[in-house]
């Protein structure tokens, strides 16, 4: 079983080899910050559990010096791993825990005009988040990468729309 932030690394690496920093690239340029828990520094950490677990293999290549960037390279058992968990990942419908729906299980403890100003606050903020991903979604972008974003979109859009319905 591969977590969120495994599986986002070696998914990139199975794309190509790659180094930790270009993974961190990739990570922000496609906007994955905004779905997965996978800061720079734990590259390099979810890089070294995959290597261990045999999933990644460094790329045997001479480097100029003993701190020049690692690239990683994903190993056919990697490959195997990426495939099953991404599929997994995809058909098998999981809770999620909006900590929104926390809040409004306790809403009655707001007073009123402090809720209708909450809302108010989320509907901007989901707006703000709309304007965002539409910005940075690219249409040159690989079809898999426009899925996310277009799936990022309906939800941000769904949640807007329910949002305008409470007003």
């Amino acid at each position: 079983m591969l977590t969120d932030a495994e599986l986002t690394v070696l998914g990139l690496v199975v794309e190509r080899p790659r180094h930790g920093y270009e993974l961190d690239e990739v990570v922000s340029e496609r906007g994955m910050r905004e779905w997965t828990a996978l800061g720079f520094s734990s590259i390099y950490y979810v890089l070294g559990k995959l290597r261990d677990r045999g999933l990644v293999a460094e790329v045997a290549e001479e480097r100029a010096h003993a701190k020049a960037k690692k690239t990683y390279t994903a190993t056919d058992a990697g490959r195997r791993a990426c495939a099953a968990a991404a599929e997994a990942a995809i058909a098998e419908l999981r809770p999620v825990h909006p900590p929104v729906l926390v809040g409004l299980a306790n809403s009655p403890a707001i007073p009123p005009g402090r809720l209708a100003a909450a809302l108010a606050r989320r509907a901007e903020a989901v707006e703000e988040r709309l304007d965002e991903v539409r910005r940075a979604a690219r249409a040159d972008a690989p079809p898999f990468v426009r899925a996310i974003f277009d799936y990022s979109l309906k939800q941000l859009e769904a949640e807007a729309a329910w949002l305008k319905g409470l007003a």
